[in-house]
């Protein structure tokens, strides 16, 4: 079950404050990520040992009255099919709307939790004032007077939002089979991959952009080795309405991405990698999933020997630190290494879920540490005493010292480049952490 929260409601009334309020503040959220770009429509937190993917639908209404409600009635609903909790947004200022009420019955008919979140209730006066949203009659019986500017309020909401998450340790029929998602733009090929693997047309493909509409999930069997497939939309563009296309397919995509192990990105060769690709990178990252990029049409491209190379130098740049994330040049047309690129997926899978033994990381990387220590800080030295890996589902090294709080970034960047240096966590993300000795 992926934990989804979805931020509803009509336009101006803070929607985007109370996301940013959810996002970026310091309590909620913990993000080691740099050099990541954060759109504004979607983003991670964390309140009481819960992590949540949190998405803001706001903004999009443009034109006429009936396309507006059209646009309402479309993002409600796909905020209905894809989000676990759905906060519905209203203002205590502006009190009780016709536009509120309608959003109301758009909302009436789902079985997903709904609260209400009454915004801009930053004196007592106003806070009095929320009690007018009662009438809409939706939602657990409980109005949340919050003031998205200052936060106040957050907390009472939050503790309450997280009882409707499933706690990690559910158990899975899927267990221990690896999981792997496939995503990227439209028309990039991902269903002519699927079907390739499969060996049938399992998954209907056109040239037009956008004929997978929902995820679709494969079991399968390769090399004698068992593991999940899925499929996502790619985003897809209609015409004449001006919506936010990024929006539709992040939403349709993120899900996937939450429930998967691995995701495979797949690329246009023709295109490079867009802003898009950088963006759901950047979210497997926060999610900790195995990553990998898959240059698709390869054949397309006009080769002479250092085109690969070139073109790796290209996504390296973007990639930033990154550089972990192995990329696998394909083509559907020609069959070139699609198998290949499944393999490296499973390999990826396996990375991400090995233990190293104590011994092992220590023999290894207490060396390199005494090769280069920490800089000392105002004149007080930092000795890493020893290092072990936390039984966690993702890698995370515990590097056991006298003064973890003077580690800097620069640093614990070092010791991640020596600890992948030594074993091998291609594709995945490492997490460092310093403890008291």
């Amino acid at each position: 079950m992926s934990n989804i929260v979805a931020i509803v409601g009509r336009p101006n009334v803070g929607k985007s404050t109370f996301f940013n309020r959810l996002v970026e503040e310091r309590k909620a959220i913990e993000d080691n990520v740099s050099g990541v770009t954060r759109d504004r429509h979607y983003g991670h937190a964390q309140w009481g040992g819960k992590f949540f993917s949190v998405i803001d639908t706001g903004g999009y209404v443009t034109g006429s009255d009936d396309v507006f409600e059209a646009e309402i009635r479309k993002q409600v609903n796909l905020a209905l099919e894809e989000a676990s909790v759905i906060l519905f947004v209203v203002d205590c200022v502006d009190g009780l709307t016709d536009l509120d009420k309608e959003f109301a019955n758009e909302l009436r008919s789902s079985k997903k939790p709904i609260y209400i979140v009454a915004n801009k209730a930053d004196t007592q006066e106003r806070a009095f004032m929320a009690n007018e949203f009662y009438e809409l009659g939706i939602g657990h019986d409980q109005v949340f007077p919050i003031a998205a500017v200052s936060g106040s309020g957050t907390g009472d909401l939050l503790d309450v939002l997280i009882q409707n998450f499933d706690d990690e340790g559910i158990e899975d029929p899927d267990a221990g089979i690896p999981k792997i998602a496939i995503l990227g733009r439209p028309n990039v090929g991902k269903s002519s991959f699927l079907n390739a693997l499969l060996g049938t047309e399992r998954t209907i493909v056109t040239d037009e952009a956008g004929t997978t509409r929902d995820t679709i999930n494969s079991h399968y069997t390769l090399f004698g080795k068992n593991f999940i497939i899925s499929d996502t939309a790619g985003i897809r563009k209609k015409s004449r309405v001006k919506e936010d296309i990024e929006f539709y397919s992040v939403m349709r995509s993120l899900r996937t991405l939450e429930d998967s192990d691995v995701i495979i990105i797949m690329v246009d060769a023709t295109r490079g990698l867009e802003a898009q690709d950088v963006n759901l990178i950047s979210l497997a990252i926060k999610n900790n999933k195995g990553l990998m990029i898959m240059v698709n049409k390869w054949d397309l491209i006009e080769k002479d020997h250092k085109t690969m190379d070139k073109f790796k130098e290209n996504m390296m740049e973007k990639l930033g630190e990154n550089k972990w994330i192995p990329i696998i040049f394909t083509s559907m047309l020609t069959k070139q290494r699609i198998f290949q690129a499944i393999e490296l997926a499973v390999q990826v899978y396996e990375n991400k879920t090995k233990k190293i033994s104590t011994s092992k990381l220590n023999d290894q990387i207490l060396p390199e540490i005494e090769r280069y220590p920490p800089p000392a800080w105002k004149g007080k030295y930092i000795k890493i005493k020893y290092i072990t890996q936390l039984p966690t589902k993702n890698p995370v090294f515990a590097f056991f010292c006298n003064l973890p709080q003077y580690l800097k970034a620069p640093y614990t960047r070092y010791l991640e480049n020596r600890i992948r240096e030594h074993f091998d966590f291609q594709g995945v993300p490492i997490k460092i952490t310093y403890k008291k000795k």
